[in-house]
């Protein structure tokens, strides 16, 4: 007569016979699978299916993974958001998918993110909307947090880290392709000017800057085919730097300003009119010639989504 010990280890057996195949599935999709972020190492055992974000300026990208983003934070209401306080470029995708509020006018809420009891929440160690003095209470509570520094990764290196931390590396792929389609489209329709061009922040809440040609809004329109230029070298010594612009004072913006065309982020036609009415700036040759175009009011931040509104709202000037 077999022994309880004997029976205890059949039982055994059999458990692990029954979970190889469901751990060899898991091992083929990838999972578990760990991701290096801002606040360490994170090791999600599973593909997240709850996600929230506490991060406006990383919502869109989630938005185009079609990753399950049941909330987001919101930032304040204003000309960059629609009355819910969701940024004009990925509210209208954010709409149908019926995303919620997780809390307003980016201002941190421990209970709403606890009530919506997620699988990962995704936020920012950078600006406004940062979560970076509440990861560690949040990972004490068994939370898993992707903390991201979108000021030193454009979109689609975010694209690639959010990709992979949701199981959504095949959207990556989608979106990328999209893009480069759409921005070679735009491109061969257009006639380019063959002189160069600046990027410039104008009376943004008060400051005025100049892109580099390396920010997220340069490299878009060098992908369409401008060259994009950032201030003289010897105003270093004048401007407030930025990875991707460069600050500098109201009186000094006309020198700062190289390029033939200037392209103004976060415009409109009435920034424009603005910028050409500004007696500081009636001697900028671009001003003179008439060749200065809004990049639209989403072009504040860059990603997927107001990626594309800038190549729809540029290419039209240059083409005939």
């Amino acid at each position: 007569m077999p022994t309880c010990r004997s029976d205890r280890a059949r039982i055994v057996a059999l458990c692990m016979a029954l979970a190889l195949p469901a751990a060899a599935a898991m091992a083929e999709d990838g999972w578990p699978r760990t991701i290096d972020h801002e606040a360490g190492t994170l090791t999600l055992s599973e593909k997240p299916e709850t996600v929230i974000s506490t991060s406006p300026s990383l919502t869109g990208t989630l938005l185009a993974l079609d990753v399950p983003l049941e909330a987001t934070a919101t930032a304040m209401i204003g000309g960059m958001t629609d009355d819910t306080g969701f940024f004009l470029q990925w509210a209208e995708p954010a709409h149908a998918r019926g995303v919620d509020v997780l809390y307003t006018n980016l201002t941190f809420d421990f209970e709403a993110v606890l009530a919506r009891d997620p699988d990962l929440v995704v936020g920012s160690s950078t600006g406004g909307d940062s979560i970076e003095p509440y990861v560690a209470e949040l990972q004490a509570m068994g939370i898993p947090v992707l903390l991201l520094d979108y000021g030193d990764k454009n979109w689609l290196e975010l694209a690639e880290v959010l990709g992979h931390a949701t199981g959504h590396e095949a959207d990556v792929d989608r979106i990328t392709d999209t893009f480069a389609a759409r921005t070679a489209e735009a491109k061969a329709a257009m006639t380019i000017p063959e002189s160069t061009a600046s990027v410039v922040s104008y009376n943004f809440v008060g400051t005025y800057s100049v892109a580099k040609p390396e920010s997220a809004q340069a490299r878009v329109l060098s992908d369409m085919g401008f060259t994009v230029a950032g201030i003289p070298d010897d105003m270093r010594g004048l401007v407030q730097r930025s990875r991707e612009i460069d600050f500098i004072s109201h009186e000094n913006l006309p020198a700062a300003i190289t390029g033939d065309t200037v392209f103004l982020m976060r415009a409109t036609q009435e920034d424009v009119k603005a910028f050409m009415a500004d007696p500081v700036l009636a001697n900028v040759p671009a001003v003179k010639a008439g060749r200065v175009y809004s990049m639209g009011p989403t072009s504040f931040r860059v990603d997927y989504y107001s990626g594309l509104d800038i190549i729809d709202t540029v290419a039209p000037y240059f083409t005939e």
